[in-house]
């Protein structure tokens, strides 16, 4: 098992990553939709050969848990089977691509998708593992608090622009131009980045004084930012949650029988297509004010073999005693692989108990150190500063 057991970057299908439940074999749906024969597909996959439970990841992929060594080039050719297999890591690994699932067909956005992932396969470029792009051209930015590095929205007049995460405005490109400008700005973003042998982010080279060329800047500022959706029926489809991110095959199957195809999101959300009833099923959120939204957890002990304590069982605890404008984030360790960004709380888990972050991420500095997961429970007030 020592040939996966590599940390610092994204599992895939064909490298996954070892954890504290077997291997972790990431699904990366074409477009971010699966038709109902692929999901149902998945869900039997996971039964079969993983121990049937499904993640729902924040790069709106879907992973397999608990598959062992033996179980994985049978749960590759299934995969295989249904198309949703890369014909290598490489190609696999650049295919991040992040998709709104607000569109309609007849749109740019499919076609946008399938060219820039054809694109991507047919590239050379040496990306950094956890690189991606968003396509998010709706008349809102419903992907704004993704991660993504490079991404193709519309500017104020419904115009395409290519802009790099981390700059304000964004360049102005015709439809049949937007595809080869995201890979121009990924090709600027690996030579310029030299200092951190292209590694890092886009984010952070703007922010530390990377200036685009002249034929990448632009000064079109994209549309406005849209609320992340919750739960319910869309024009769309029906939205439903998945508690915590991860949900068993029988509901991954379930939700296949209730729609055509099935949209991914990064919200830890499925979309039915066209759904006009709410699924209900285990582990599927389907009210908006139910409070395993406010939280964020990640797989945590014993799933996960960098986790210092049960994540989830604490998340569930205290996701009632949250705000409903309040988010919290439990995470295993400091990598903070669920969320990577700020939360109004956070607890990081170490060796010692929690640290607690207020209005921050696993990466800013807690402003208190060692609480006990049970004394959390007993007392939630500590976590907004009472006693």
């Amino acid at each position: 098992m020592s040939a996966v057991a590599i940390k610092g970057w994204c599992p895939g299908a064909l490298r996954p990553m070892l954890s504290g439940d077997g291997l972790v074999v990431r699904v990366r749906p074409h477009g971010g939709r699966l038709t109902a024969v692929q999901a149902a597909g998945i869900a039997e996959l996971a039964a079969r050969y993983g121990n049937g439970l499904i993640d729902v990841t924040s790069r709106a992929n879907l992973q397999v848990r608990g598959v062992t060594d033996a179980a994985h080039l049978p749960l590759l050719d299934g995969l295989a089977q249904l198309s949703l297999l890369d014909s290598d890591p490489e190609t696999e690994s650049r295919r991040n691509v992040l998709v709104t699932p607000f569109w309609n067909a007849g749109e740019d956005t499919c076609l946008l998708a399938g060219e820039l992932e054809q694109a991507l396969a047919g590239s050379a470029f040496d990306l950094p593992t956890k690189f991606g792009f968003a396509i998010d051209d709706g008349r809102e930015r419903v992907l704004a608090g993704a991660s993504a590095d490079i991404r193709i929205e519309r500017d104020r007049a419904g115009e395409l622009i290519v802009r790099a995460d981390g700059a304000q405005l964004g360049r102005s490109v015709a439809r049949e131009e937007a595809v080869a400008a995201a890979l121009a700005m990924a090709e600027w973003f690996v030579t310029s980045a030299g200092a951190t042998g292209g590694r890092g982010r886009m984010s952070a080279h703007i922010a530390s004084g990377a200036i685009l060329p002249d034929t990448l800047r632009g000064d079109a500022e994209p549309v406005a930012v849209a609320e992340p959706p919750g739960p319910g029926l869309h024009p769309h489809g029906a939205m439903v949650g998945v508690a915590f991110g991860q949900l068993p095959h029988s509901a991954l199957a379930y939700l296949a029988s209730c729609a055509p195809a099935l949209r991914t999101t990064p919200w830890r959300m499925i979309l039915a297509e066209g759904a006009r009833e709410m699924p209900v099923g285990e582990g599927l959120i389907t009210e908006v004010d139910d409070p395993a939204l406010r939280v964020i957890a990640c797989s945590g002990a014993p799933r996960c073999r960098k986790a210092h304590a049960d994540t989830r069982a604490l998340a569930a605890a205290l996701a009632p005693h949250i705000a409903p404008d309040a988010r919290l984030h439990v995470s295993g360790c400091a990598k903070g692989c669920a969320h990577s960004g700020p939360a109004t709380l956070t607890l990081v888990a170490t060796r010692n108990g929690f640290d607690l972050v207020r209005s921050g991420s696993t990466r800013d500095m807690p402003v208190l150190r060692g609480l006990n997961g049970v004394a959390i429970v007993k007392n939630p007030s500590v976590l907004m500063g009472g006693r």
